[in-house]
């Protein structure tokens, strides 16, 4: 996909004003699918130590096209291999996503898969809690709504802390989950976020987990061919925008959190933009944050630029060195001027940072 630039302030200052009026249209006809799991976890063996365990996730809810699975170690275990599945570790806090051929997930289907571990050779207790695609296990399935702004979002079991930066990516019903998408996002937030802090001295909290996955109502085609917006640039952002603001009750702009949307889908009109605590776009940023778009560079000075105007910063008239201008295609060697520092402080979101 091609590397597009971003739109002007002029367009930067008209998302703030459209998206506001996104959040009214389009709302009571969705159909929010039902959700719920059961997960079995079991120790076959323990040895000086290891252990090996299994994990069976049972899908209570509407088929699922891509699973994962997290838990919180409680005494210190890691997970050392894995099996049927792709785990990765932060902490206590385990992630496991679906292989490729085990992706597809029916209604009361199943997914086995297992690993070893180590452990401290005292206790090796079985972990509390389970989020299947962010939905909490629980053995009994939650209907989707069949209206409404309340909707409770699949990808998070509780509401994050407010003045803090929500990443989301949705995927179209017919994308196949890729973590790379989800890891490739996280590490684009993370740089912003280092970035921040070095010019500014503070900088923004990004939520835990950095980017929550909303699975999308539409496949690929419908949130390209869609109309939503004075212009095709604008319609993938926008339909793609409409649904976080149903499905996770946002608001645009949003005084409670600086939202960033990704999506998996994208017309040759396509693009993306910021403005009004916002960032909106499309496939090609969210190709290059998983690395398969180009180098690295042009993604994380693209992030910045655009999270410029979501604190409220406009473009630049000229190619002046700073982020908001071309200049965001040199990454790292750019910076903000002192006026744009000092507006970012003092405008809505500056209080967000710390």
């Amino acid at each position: 996909m091609s590397q597009r630039t971003h739109h002007t302030s002029v367009v930067a200052a008209a998302l703030a004003v459209t998206v506001t009026g996104a959040a009214i249209s389009g709302v009571t006809s969705a159909q929010a699918a039902a959700s719920g799991c059961r997960v079995s976890y079991t120790v076959g063996s323990q040895w000086g130590g290891g252990f090996s365990a299994s994990v069976a996730v049972t899908n209570l809810g509407d088929a699922l096209t891509g699973w994962t699975l997290r838990w919180s170690f409680t005494a210190g275990q890691a997970v050392t291999q894995a099996w049927n599945a792709v785990t990765t570790q932060s902490g206590s806090a385990v992630t496991a996503v679906n292989a490729g051929w085990n992706a597809n997930l029916a209604t009361n289907g199943t997914a086995t898969f297992g690993f070893n571990g180590s452990w401290n050779n005292s206790t090796n207790p079985v972990p509390g809690s389970f989020t299947l695609n962010g939905v909490a296990c629980t053995g009994t399935t939650t209907p989707g709504p069949t209206s409404s702004p309340s909707v409770t979002p699949s990808s998070t079991p509780q509401t994050p802390p407010q003045r803090t930066v929500r990443a989301y990516w949705l995927r179209p019903t017919d994308v196949a989950y890729d973590q790379r998408y989800v890891d490739g996002i996280a590490s684009v937030m993370r740089e912003a976020q280092r970035y921040y802090r070095q010019e500014l001295g503070r900088t923004f909290t990004l939520n835990d987990p950095v980017v929550e996955v909303v699975n999308g109502d539409h496949p690929r085609s419908w949130y390209e061919n869609t109309p939503n917006g004075n212009e095709c640039y604008w319609w993938v952002v926008f339909n793609m925008q409409q649904e976080l603001l149903r499905k996770l009750s946002l608001r645009a702009p949003d005084s409670r959190w600086i939202n960033v949307g990704e999506i998996s889908a994208e017309a040759p009109c396509s693009g993306g933009g910021g403005g009004g605590g916002w960032v909106i776009l499309s496939g090609h940023d969210a190709d290059g944050a998983a690395g398969i778009n180009g180098p690295m560079n042009r993604w994380y000075g693209g992030m910045v630029h655009e999270l410029g105007h979501a604190f409220g910063l406009p473009d630049s008239s000229s190619t002046d060195g700073t982020p908001m201008s071309a200049s965001f295609y040199n990454y790292p060697n750019t910076h903000f001027s002192q006026a744009q520092k000092d507006r970012i402080l003092a405008g809505p979101y500056g209080s967000f940072l710390s």
